[in-house]
């Protein structure tokens, strides 16, 4: 069978990884960004990241031909009234990294016992194709804010976040393991059983 071309609609390396890893058993190859030198930046002034997602999607996908599939995620903490939420990437600024985002989350929640740490993942991820949405699905997962940093694995939060069903932070969790049961995971598996279930999508290129 022909592979069917799927744009996956960011530029986070990780995320293009986890994206690859859920359609593999697909007659899908993942193309990115930068492979179809596709420049300019899709608006992300949404309120949820549904909203974002969309708007990334059906951006991109005007542009192309291809299936497109774009996703929008973050961290909300049930004690900072869902932050940083939709503002995830950039918690502590606009320049901000994985490492400044960590520690002003950890400041803030510096002294909250256990049971004010509860947080949760998650992920909106959007399929279009010639600016039409055709898929929108979402992930979650519980979890807590660790007291320090856990693992050296994974990308954003997830030395942070720990997951009581593993006793482990994301950040302990090899990419295998992190798929199965991540937020993005989670999301993706409906995507991907979704396409499965429309091969019609998947004979063009």
């Amino acid at each position: 069978m022909t592979e069917t071309r799927i744009l996956a609609a960011t530029t986070n390396r990780g995320k293009v990884a986890e994206m690859r890893a859920a359609l593999a058993g697909l007659p899908v190859v993942l193309l990115t960004l930068d492979a179809l030198g596709l420049r300019g930046r899709a608006p992300e002034t949404g309120t949820s990241f549904l909203e974002n997602a969309r708007a990334k999607s059906l951006f991109y996908s005007g542009r192309t031909e291809l299936l497109t599939v774009a996703e929008d995620s973050g961290l909300e903490v049930e004690s900072l009234g869902g932050a940083p939420g939709i503002y995830s990437a950039r918690f502590s600024g606009p320049a901000a990294s994985d490492e400044t985002n960590i520690r002003k989350l950890l400041r803030l929640m510096r002294g909250f016992p256990r049971e004010k740490r509860k947080a949760r993942f998650v992920c909106c991820a959007v399929l279009s194709r010639r600016g039409r949405v055709l898929k929108e699905v979402t992930g979650r997962v519980h979890g807590f804010i660790a007291l320090k940093k856990k693992g050296v694995l994974g990308f954003g939060y997830d030395p942070v976040f720990w997951y009581p069903p593993l006793r482990k932070s994301f950040g302990e969790l090899e990419a295998a393991d992190k798929n199965r049961i991540s937020h993005r995971g989670r999301a993706l598996k409906k995507l991907a059983g979704w396409l499965a279930a429309h091969p019609e999508l998947l004979g063009e290129r």
